[in-house]
């Protein structure tokens, strides 16, 4: 699976002052209940990366978020995207040095957890602030994207909920004291940090040239070919009518153009097996160039996504039945 959902802008629900104010209040309740048993509250980097279960999550989680945001890792021993990303976001858990905590949840192991996160691929990285959660992203991610997601929520979760994060005794495991060496800056990390800052401000347009101008010097860029995909699905959504397409879509069940358009605010909103679907059944209508067109189009649609999820390897298995 592919990342998508990079951006933190749906990070505004957590923002409501009710919950902000009860966050604050148990931070505090806990920093003073740590400071009554004689501690500082302080834990060691070893800390900062759990193994979390069903038995644990209440404790270990959300417990836990009303304290440090807790990021939640949801891998298998069989995925092979997990093991590029985990050790990735263990690393910046430790050089984050206690603005948030890694919870790994092992899906195999925790299938209840994983229904009860809507998790329809792995890996998935999901958020807990406060008791309330937030998806982060699907897949294995470029470094400089999951930075850029993780700054802005250890900012929502200082600004909107006064969560400051643990205090970290690097004496206390001598082991982790020191954070594994970043890997060394990309050719390209500056533009595609670009094109991510582009998204999260709306600038769709922005964010499309920027990953052009990487795929431009190198165009098997993994990151930019994705990044391109769903830029160029914002870019397209922005400003629609969503009444007036999907009533268009209704009316008009063989035009290929009303249902393309409409299939793109599906997988925006989320329902992407409602847009695998609108476009398969509008191949089966159509021939020639307009059905080339559906086509196209939902192979785009299927990078958004990403090429492991598997309502993708399903829809592809519908596309070839409906166009041999």
């Amino acid at each position: 699976m592919q990342p998508r959902n990079m951006s933190m802008s749906g990070v505004v629900d957590l923002a409501a002052v009710k919950a902000a104010q009860e966050a604050k209040a148990k931070a505090e309740q806990a920093r003073a209940e740590a400071a009554r048993q004689g501690g500082g509250g302080a834990v060691s980097p070893a800390d900062l990366v759990l193994d979390v279960d069903e038995a644990g999550f209440e404790r270990d989680v959300l417990q836990r978020s009303t304290e440090v945001p807790v990021v939640i890792d949801f891998w298998a021993e069989w995925c092979q995207p997990c093991k590029q990303l985990s050790p990735v976001l263990e690393r910046l858990a430790v050089e984050y040095n206690g603005r948030f905590v890694l919870a790994k949840i092992d899906v195999d192991a925790n299938q209840m957890l994983m229904q009860q996160f809507g998790v329809q691929g792995i890996p998935a990285v999901f958020a807990v602030v406060a008791g309330q959660a937030l998806p982060l992203f699907q897949g294995a991610a470029g470094e400089a994207q999951i930075r850029g997601t993780l700054d802005q929520l250890v900012t929502v979760a200082e600004q909107r909920f006064g969560l400051t994060g643990l205090a970290v005794d690097p004496e206390a495991d001598p082991g982790a004291a020191q954070p594994a060496p970043a890997a060394p800056a990309g050719p390209y990390d500056a533009l595609l940090e670009a094109a991510v800052q582009a998204l999260d401000a709306g600038d769709f347009g922005g964010a499309v040239q920027a990953y052009k101008n990487v795929l431009s010097d190198d165009p098997g860029n993994t990151e930019a070919k994705l990044g391109l995909a769903q830029a160029e699905l914002l870019q397209r959504v922005q400003g629609a009518d969503p009444a007036r397409v999907r009533k268009e879509a209704a009316d008009r069940p063989t035009d290929p153009q009303a249902q393309i358009a409409a299939a793109d605010l599906d997988l925006v909103g989320g329902h992407v097996e409602d847009a695998f679907g609108r476009l398969i059944d509008t191949v089966q209508r159509t021939a020639g160039d307009e059905r080339e067109s559906v086509r196209l189009r939902l192979l785009e649609l299927f990078e958004v996504v990403g090429a492991d999820d598997p309502r993708v390897a399903a829809a592809r298995r519908a596309l070839a039945r409906a166009l041999f």
